[in-house]
């Protein structure tokens, strides 16, 4: 694992560091699809960090890489979304390491091997 590669649905400026490097599908250009994401995230060795169900759906049927971190939480004002991903990501990078996806909720975080 090389790195995270945050989804179009989640900010582009994130304001914690993790502690891999960090692309946003933007970088990608404009509007890649679902399998576009997937494909680089897997060429490039990087999890993909998304609020959408797919992603999470198809790592169910798949071997990692790539792996997925979903945020299933709904929405938060910027400040507060923020917070608490800082929060929470130590947890979530120590188990992306030995599960292929982790979803993440408001009170609680689960992980699939």
């Amino acid at each position: 694992m090389k790195g995270f590669l945050f989804d179009e649905n989640l900010p582009v400026n994130i304001q914690f560091l993790p502690s891999l490097p960090l692309e946003h599908v933007t970088d990608l250009g404009k509007s890649p699809t679902d399998t576009e994401i997937w494909e680089y995230a897997q060429a490039n060795d990087l999890v993909i960090v998304t609020k959408d169900a797919d992603f999470s759906d198809r790592i169910i049927v798949s071997s990692p890489p790539p792996r997925v971190v979903h945020l299933r939480f709904g929405n938060m004002r910027k400040n507060d979304f923020h917070a608490f991903l800082k929060s929470v990501w130590p947890q979530i990078e120590q188990l992306i390491h030995t599960h292929k996806l982790v979803n993440v909720y408001r009170h609680s975080i689960e992980s699939i091997e």
